[in-house]
C-alpha cells in the first residue's frame, strides 16, 4: 500500500478520534451537572419563601381585622347600652365605632388584597414544583443516556486507538515524525490531490511535483507543506 494513503488513513482515523474524544469531554461535563435542576429548586424554594410570607401577612390581616371588630362591638355595646347619658361622651363614643368600623373596612380590604396575592402564589409555586418534578424526569433520563453514550465512546475510542497503532507500526519512523510534526502546525497534514490541485491551499502543482505525489511517497506541497495524496 502506498505510504501516502497509509498517511490518509492515519488522519481520517485522528480526525475521527479527535471528534470521539471532544464528544466525549462534553457528555462527561454533562454527566452529573445539575445546574438546571438547581436554579429550578432555588426558584421553587424562592416562591415558597415567598408564599409564606404572604401566609403570614394575611394572617396578621385577618388578626387585625378580628381585633378591630371586637372594639367594633364592645365600643358599640357601650354606646347601646343605655350607661352613658353625657351627650358628649356618646358624640365621641359614635365617632370611635365609626372610625374603628372604617379601619375594620381598610383592613378587610387590606386581607383579600393579600389573600389574592397568596392564591397567585400559590399558583406560582405549584407550577414551579411541576417544572421542579420535569426537570428531573428528564435529567434521570438524559444522565442514563449520556452512560450508555459514555460507554460506547470509550470502547469506540479504544477500538480507534488500537487501529491507529497498529497503522502507525506499519510506517516508518521518520514519516510518522513527519506527519506529527505538519499537523501540529497546520490541523490537516495530507492533502488530497485533485486535476493536479492541492485541495488544501488551492495551488496547481508542477508537473515534477505531481508525478512525484503519484509514486505514493511523502511529498510535501510546495506552497503549504502538506503531505499530498492522489487518490
Amino acid at each position: 500500500m502506498a505510504i501516502t494513503r497509509q498517511l490518509f488513513q492515519l488522519q481520517e482515523l485522528d480526525t475521527e478520534i479527535e471528534r470521539d474524544e471532544s464528544s466525549l469531554k462534553i457528555k462527561l461535563g454533562l454527566l452529573g451537572n445539575r445546574d438546571r435542576l438547581d436554579a429550578a429548586g432555588a426558584r421553587l424554594a424562592a416562591e415558597q419563601k415567598r408564599l409564606e410570607e404572604l401566609r403570614h401577612r394575611h394572617k396578621e390581616a385577618e388578626w387585625e381585622v378580628d381585633d378591630l371588630l371586637r372594639k367594633v362591638a364592645a365600643a358599640e355595646e357601650q354606646l347601646y347600652s343605655g350607661r352613658i347619658n353625657n351627650p358628649k361622651e356618646l358624640s365621641n363614643l359614635q365617632h370611635e365605632v365609626t372610625a374603628l368600623k372604617s379601619r375594620g373596612d381598610q383592613a378587610e380590604n387590606k386581607a383579600l388584597e393579600i389573600i389574592d396575592l397568596v392564591e397567585a402564589a400559590e399558583r406560582i409555586v405549584t407550577s414551579a414544583g411541576d417544572e421542579l418534578r420535569a426537570l428531573e424526569d428528564e435529567w434521570r433520563r438524559q444522565q442514563q443516556q449520556l452512560t450508555v453514550e459514555i460507554g460506547q465512546l470509550k470502547v469506540n475510542l479504544d477500538e480507534l486507538q488500537q487501529s491507529r497503532l497498529q497503522l502507525v507500526e506499519m510506517l516508518h519512523a521518520p514519516t510518522v515524525t513527519l506527519y506529527d510534526k505538519i499537523r501540529q502546525q497546520k490541523k490537516q497534514a495530507v492533502a488530497r490531490v485533485e486535476q493536479g490541485i492541492c485541495c488544501a491551499c488551492r495551488i496547481s502543482l508542477s508537473a515534477s511535483a505531481l508525478q512525484k505525489a503519484r509514486s505514493g511517497q511523502p511529498v510535501q506541497c510546495g506552497t503549504c507543506g502538506r503531505i499530498l495524496y492522489v487518490s
